[in-house]
């Protein structure tokens, strides 16, 4: 049996509000953070939880946002994207700051923490690995690639990329690009692509929605979880 609820931390200036699933039990238990697409931590990203949950993991959709923001609308969402594309030292921040709230929950090994994202979330995601934050491996499902505006650390956590082959957003040079990235500062990383395949490609609520890919790229991040939690 699972149980959720939302969850509430803060930076010391921002007030974020997250979601977390949990199975029974009082742990310790391998966590999994899950970064959620541009238009903030929906009802996609609550359901992923819920199913790492019933895998036996605390998992935690965090809010980079702030405020717990989150949209149907498009537009805005593309605006409060800009204001953490725009300064992704502070998106890298905010990362940190809710690994560091995952690893103290009550139930958690902190010494088994894993983090996932969608889309912007997989940026996220990575951005997080760049500073060199301890945790076990970093998963970026259809993430986006471009460096950010500071240097990337030598890289703790494995790198996991699942990624759509046609993504337009993640042309073949950017993945190239990343390649290079990890080779030079990641000592275990794996590139999946996925042939005629789009961006977003794991949310059935999306034009670009692609089921073979969704299964095959969930097999792969649960498998991966388990390898790197054993």
């Amino acid at each position: 049996m699972v149980s959720t609820r939302s969850h509430s931390y803060s930076d010391g200036t921002t007030e974020y509000v997250g979601y977390i699933a949990e199975p029974e039990g009082d742990g310790p238990r391998p966590a999994v953070m899950i970064a959620p697409a541009f238009m903030g931590l929906r009802d996609f990203e609550m359901e992923t939880a819920r199913r790492l949950a019933e895998l036996g993991y605390t998992a935690f959709a965090m809010d980079y946002y702030g405020g717990g923001f989150r949209t149907d609308e498009r537009a805005e969402a593309a605006q409060k994207m800009q204001e953490v594309n725009g300064n992704r030292r502070m998106l890298a921040d905010r990362m940190v700051c809710a690994l560091d709230e995952m690893r103290g929950l009550p139930g958690v090994d902190a010494d088994r923490l894993a983090a996932m994202g969608y889309c912007l979330g997989g940026k996220a995601v990575l951005d997080l690995a760049r500073t060199g934050a301890e945790f076990r491996v970093a998963l970026s499902l259809h993430g986006i690639f471009d460096k950010p505006d500071f240097p990337t650390e030598r890289m703790k956590a494995a790198v996991v990329l699942l990624h759509g082959w046609d993504d337009g957003l993640a042309k073949p040079p950017a993945v190239v690009e990343i390649a290079e990235e990890l080779t030079e500062h990641c000592p275990d990383w794996e590139i999946l692509g996925f042939g005629h395949t789009d961006h977003a490609f794991t949310n059935p609520a999306g034009g670009n929605y692609s089921e073979k890919a969704a299964r095959r790229s969930w097999r792969w991040l649960t498998g991966t979880l388990e390898e790197h939690f054993d």
